[in-house]
């Protein structure tokens, strides 16, 4: 039997659309598989938002070796793609002499991992950075950055796609078979797939795919965190992240500015074994608004927007310790599958370098011919309201869609509506429109945009009023008419 794909990538998250953009320098027939109608709906898109400089994690290990290297050229990859990028540091406060003494530690284990641009800061030094920030000293970390892990994603996923990789949507995996021949076929809820290659990059059922492939044993919990969103009138009082010393195993409830200008606080979180539920218990709101409010003070109710959660994978040993990444290919259980299990964070930050280590198990064991016209570069997306008055209006000029603002509070435009519609993944769910575009995210959430957006959907793709989703499957607006029309 003659294989469908050369290779089939299990998830669309940040590591799977990073691993298919990789791949797709080759001469290969790569398909995606993503459970989600849309990528980076999970554990990619409900985090920090921050590029990691590399002081966390233990000197040797891929997790510092791949943070290392991915916040080195991340500059370079947002140019490349077209994603918003900003290299703006952050600070890790203390105000104890245990504090100092931490502090140092992850000073030197920032030097023993190869990460640069760290330095020690005293009280002065400190607030002429972040006069807002609360501390006696600080570590600063200027290397670090923010950018939108949505926009990251959907740009390797819509680059990925440029250059020939297809993705199929909503195709969640269920089971997977290796024939005598060593082609695999991968079932999922729309069908059967064929492949010679495997990619396990399923992050929250990785553990569930690595037994599909025959790899078990791999204890993977799920890590939950939960965020506050605060409005974006205090972006001013936060140039750059703040971080607490870092407690056993996370990075504590820090402060980050973010891309669109909000702030966030968290998280804080603990180990779940639902990796579906991602509620925010108002126990937690209080928590986060106190740990938090210790570092920088000027977290109030009145500025709360929304909150959130995210929940990492956590590959655990025998004793409950969170465990390196582990990408691995065993050739004696499932050849020709490259295995990912426990990426967390640093994800983000490390999934270009991860992305090419993965797929430099596949090259030692396949030969594959380099493509001469792979291209490198995705156009970025239009951020109307980021533009000077002189380029808004050359816009309108050129497309008067540019001239009808659709979203009021972040300033979004019909045109970005309508390109983020018929967008290259074919995604057509309000949440894609949003992640896209950042309408729905400003202060109202949407009150405004909604609907203008559902129209636009419904007009746009030939959909009726009931197919319009949110997000996932059965995440309908509309379920029918509430009064009918008399005749």
């Amino acid at each position: 039997m003659k294989a469908e794909f050369d290779v089939l990538v299990i998830g669309a998250g940040v590591i799977g659309s990073a691993v298919a953009r990789e791949l797709s320098r080759y001469d290969l027939r790569i398909g995606v598989l993503e459970k989600n109608a849309d990528v980076c709906m999970e554990s990619s898109g409900r985090n920090s938002a921050v590029c990691h400089g590399g002081y966390a994690y233990t000197p040797g290990s891929l997790k510092a070796r791949f943070c290392v290297e991915g916040n080195r050229e991340m500059g370079q990859l947002s140019e490349q793609l077209g994603f918003r990028f900003r290299r703006c540091g952050k600070v890790v406060v203390g105000s104890t002499e245990e504090d100092r003494k931490a502090l140092y530690e992850c000073y030197e284990r920032a030097k023993a991992c190869g990460a640069e641009g760290f330095f020690i800061l005293d009280k002065q030094q400190l607030h002429e950075l972040v006069p807002a920030a609360e501390g006696e000293f600080a570590m600063y970390s200027a290397n670090s950055g923010i950018f939108d892990p949505f926009e990251f994603t959907i740009a390797l996923a819509e680059n990925a796609c440029h250059n020939g990789v297809r993705f199929f949507l909503e195709h969640e995996v269920t089971g997977i078979e290796r024939d005598a021949d060593g082609i695999y076929t991968v079932h999922t809820v729309k069908g059967d797939m064929t492949a010679e290659w495997i990619f396990n990059c399923a992050g929250l059922g990785c553990g569930k795919v690595s037994d599909m492939l025959g790899i078990r044993g791999y204890r993977v919990v799920g890590d939950k965190g939960d965020y506050i969103i605060l409005d974006k009138r205090l972006n001013k009082l936060l140039p750059m992240p703040i971080y607490p010393l870092p407690p056993s195993g996370s990075m504590g409830v820090h402060l980050t500015n973010t891309i669109g200008g909000s702030v966030l606080v968290g998280p804080c979180g603990d180990f779940v074994e639902d990796t579906t539920d991602y509620g925010v218990p108002a126990d937690n709101m209080e928590k986060l608004a106190e740990y938090g409010s210790k570092i920088w003070p000027h977290i109030h109710r009145k500025d709360y927007i929304r909150n959130y959660s995210g929940i990492l994978p956590k590959w655990l040993d025998e004793n409950g310790v969170i465990q390196d990444y582990c990408i691995e290919v065993r050739d004696n259980i499932a050849p020709h599958a490259v295995n990912l299990v426990g990426i967390e964070s640093p994800g983000i930050t490390s999934a270009v370098p991860i992305a090419r280590y993965a797929v430099s198990l596949m090259l030692q064991r396949r030969e594959c011919r380099e493509r001469a016209d792979f291209d490198p570069l995705r156009k970025p997306s239009v951020h109307f309201c980021e533009l000077s008055r002189e380029q808004q209006q050359e816009l309108i000029a050129q497309n008067p869609d540019y001239g009808e603002i659709i979203c009021r509070c972040e300033t979004v435009t019909k045109a970005e509506i309508l390109a983020a519609i018929h967008n290259p993944l074919g995604a057509h769910t309000l949440s894609s429109i949003k992640y896209r575009t950042h309408a729905m995210m400003g202060r109202c959430q949407g009150g405004y945009c909604q609907m203008r957006m559902e129209k636009l959907l419904e007009q746009e793709l030939g959909l009726q009023p009931t197919q319009v989703r949110y997000a996932r499957e059965g995440s309908q607006l509309f379920y029918g008419k509430v009064r009918e029309e008399a005749e």
